[in-house]
C-alpha cells in the first residue's frame, strides 16, 4: 500500500549533510519525493512510496546522519504527487 507524508525535522539539521544522506536513504528504501532546507533552520520533506519504506525513512530522520542532532520530527499525511525520483533542494 502506498503512503505519502510531509515531515518537518527540527534541531541541528542544516550544515550537516542531512539532505544528502536523506536522499541516499530514500534511494536505498525506494522512496520518492524531496527534502529541502527551510529559512527557519528546519528541514522539510515529502516522502512517497510503500508504507513500510516511508515509515522506515521517517524513522531514519529521527536520528539522521552522525553530525545531526534531531530534536523533533513532525509527520503529517501528504498528498501523493506521483513523484518518480527523490530530490534534495
Amino acid at each position: 500500500m502506498r503512503k505519502s507524508v510531509d515531515v518537518t525535522v527540527t534541531g541541528r539539521v542544516q550544515g550537516v549533510s542531512f539532505r544528502y544522506y536523506t536522499g541516499q536513504e530514500a534511494a536505498r528504501l525506494g522512496v520518492t519525493g524531496r527534502v529541502a532546507n527551510e529559512p527557519d533552520g528546519t528541514v522539510s520533506g515529502h516522502f512517497e512510496g510503500e508504507a513500510d519504506a516511508v515509515d522506515a525513512l521517517v524513522d531514519w530522520c529521527r536520528t539522521g546522519p552522525r553530525p545531526a542532532r534531531v530534536e523533533r520530527v513532525d509527520v503529517r499525511p501528504g498528498v501523493d504527487e506521483g513523484a518518480t525520483s527523490f530530490e534534495a533542494r
